[in-house]
């Protein structure tokens, strides 16, 4: 019997945005901030964290998403509910070893909810939605079209529909298992190339969207998570 002890495995690197969102928490928790009351303002937490505006900004909407903040014009943001680190972390968990496995096993999940979503969006969306997903897919594709990637403004183009469904649910899924969604857009496998076939997908979607078609939306959806899962049986091979 061998008596080599496992190697220690390095930890995955956390993300900027969760750090400050923990940060937030553990803020909240020590100040003993209850619903109702005001936390610091952006300048006060880019300050004390270090970090940047958009940060901040990005952190404060996944609270908004959670639905336990809210920011009021002219205000200031708001405690809606008590928060904890159980709140904001859906303590999910891939006994995937290795990236392949890990993306498939999230492809899985990501079928079911972004078809729901292609689907509810297009049942409800309001002419101030269509004038959001439109600007992020223009940026989505001017950025393709210059680098040939468009890893952040793809997400942000789903972002916009989720909100469309005008059913606060599918954001805060897709905010609780972000971690595990980004791998689709962090060059998986090294490779900027990654699903790439699938942007033209992007704007059928939208026009699937803009006639209220929700057949042809879920249908587009499939189409884009297709060529994802093509490309992550082709290039992990």
């Amino acid at each position: 019997m061998s008596n080599e002890k496992p190697a220690i495995m390095p930890l995955a690197p956390v993300s900027r945005v969760r750090q400050v969102a923990d940060a937030v928490v553990d803020y909240v928790s020590r100040s003993g901030l209850k619903p109702g009351d005001r936390i610091p303002a952006e300048r006060e937490l880019m300050s004390a964290l270090g970090v940047g505006r958009s940060t901040i900004r990005e952190v404060i909407r996944h609270f908004q998403s959670l639905g336990v903040m809210e920011t009021r014009k002219g205000s200031g943001t708001f405690l809606l509910k008590p928060i904890s680190s159980a709140t904001i972390h859906m303590p999910l968990s891939l006994d995937a070893v290795n990236l392949r496995d890990a993306l498939l096993q999230t492809l899985e999940v990501r079928r079911g909810i972004e078809a729901e979503a292609a689907m509810a969006a297009a049942r409800r969306r309001t002419a101030a939605d269509l004038k959001v997903i439109a600007e992020k897919l223009n940026e989505m594709e001017r950025v393709h079209l210059s680098k040939g990637t468009s890893g952040p403004e793809d997400l942000q183009f789903h972002l916009a529909i989720y909100d469309a469904t005008h059913n606060p649910l599918f954001r805060q899924l897709l905010e609780q298992m972000r971690e595990a969604f980004e791998k689709f857009w962090a060059e998986p496998f090294d490779r900027p190339d990654f699903a790439r076939r699938s942007f033209p997908y992007h704007r059928t979607l939208f026009d699937a969207i803009t006639a209220q078609d929700t057949e042809a939306a879920r249908r587009e959806t499939l189409k884009i998570l297709d060529v994802v899962e093509e490309d992550i049986k082709e290039m992990s091979k």
